[in-house]
């Protein structure tokens, strides 16, 4: 059966800037809702890649009978290209490039020029500052943050972060966004690591320290935690899923802004010297098969 109107509450035209595991699985969750997303990537090679990763993740919700939508019309709503003047009508986009600040206030100021004055701009970003982002934009009221976790179809959390010039019409809507994509929304006002980032990182940077220390094993430690304290998955194994090129810089950041409690351990730093960066290159904390 198919479901060619969007879900109450979701907006119609959304699209994605980047089309990565994040931003693969963002677009997926908004397609299996109804909405027409498009996704912009920075050159052909990475759009062909975009829109392999959208349509395995569409397929699989498809064979699994998650969905009712088929498959080809699931698709007939996935534009992917690298034209910014795409993003010209869209009701919603939602920028998911790597966590570099420069990059994300150059992708954000290019999109934002591009949409209408009543259209909405958020930011994937896990741990970078919302109200800075925000104070390099022209519309600050119509930003906000919007954390997706990773792997997007699976989790049930958005994490919602506030500006301080976000409206209060955004802050009502994005919770309506993100009931209507099936997930729970958890608001936060910003502030570094907002509250996931915040958590998450600091127990998984005692973790590397116990590892480093000779404590524990990476398994017993994450066995710990998912037995003892009812963890989906331990905190070194989530390090491994979200890349620990990422977890550092994250934790830099949070380190030169809260202090010597998320000073990087070196373990840290040298795994990612050497390219052990977790799942997507084989081999971090866990090896990973290919």
């Amino acid at each position: 059966m198919n479901n060619p109107q969007p879900a109450p509450g979701l907006p119609g035209e959304v699209a994605v800037l980047g089309g990565g595991r994040m931003g693969a699985g963002i677009a997926h969750a908004f397609l299996i809702k109804g909405a027409d997303v498009l996704v912009v990537e920075r050159d052909e090679v990475s759009v062909e890649a975009a829109r392999e990763r959208v349509e395995a993740a569409l397929l699989k919700s498809v064979e699994r009978g998650a969905i009712d939508t088929g498959f080809e019309e699931l698709v007939s709503r996935l534009a992917v290209g690298t034209d910014y003047d795409a993003f010209t009508g869209r009701e919603l986009v939602v920028e998911a490039v790597p966590e570099d600040w420069d990059l994300k206030v150059a992708a954000l100021r290019g999109i934002e020029e591009r949409l209408a004055d009543d259209a909405y701009l958020a930011s994937n970003t896990s741990s970078l500052s919302v109200n800075g982002l925000a104070n390099e934009l022209k519309r600050p009221e119509n930003f906000l943050g919007l954390h997706f976790f990773n792997p997007v179809p699976a989790s049930t959390l958005i994490e919602v972060v506030l500006g301080e010039k976000t409206s209060p019409g955004l802050a009502a809507l994005a919770k309506g966004w993100v009931e209507a994509l099936g997930k729970t929304a958890v608001v936060v006002n910003d502030a570094p690591g907002f509250a996931s980032s915040r958590l998450g990182v600091a127990i998984a940077l005692e973790a590397m320290r116990m590892v480093e220390e000779g404590v524990a094993t990476a398994e017993d430690i994450d066995a710990a935690m998912v037995l003892g304290y009812k963890h989906p998955t331990g905190p070194l194994k989530t390090t491994d899923i979200v890349g620990l090129d990422v977890r550092l810089g994250i934790a830099e950041y949070l380190h030169s802004t809260l202090g010597e409690r998320f000073a990087p351990p070196q373990i840290l730093r040298d795994k990612v010297a050497r390219g052990e960066l977790g799942r997507k290159t084989g081999k971090g904390f866990f090896d990973w098969p290919s």
